[in-house]
């Protein structure tokens, strides 16, 4: 069995797409991450719906997180 943190390691500068607890799907490259699954990403589109919406570089706290899957 696989622990989210080894997951998050492995995927240090991999496109990520997360799905968020509002609804949000948020995609980029993860650069960094803390144990309490604090992500630091570049280059994040916000995909909602039929919009996106450019985010640059965004510092998400890990428990607004619903799931994570490499792109």
């Amino acid at each position: 069995m696989a622990l989210p943190l080894d997951v998050l390691e492995k995927s240090v500068n991999q496109k990520l797409s997360l799905l968020l607890k509002d609804g949000r799907l948020i995609e980029g490259t993860l650069s960094g991450y803390d144990e309490y699954m604090n992500m630091v990403l570049n280059d994040v589109e916000e995909k909602n719906d039929e919009t996106k919406r450019r985010l640059g570089t965004i510092i998400l706290r890990g428990n607004n997180v619903v799931s994570i899957s490499l792109i």
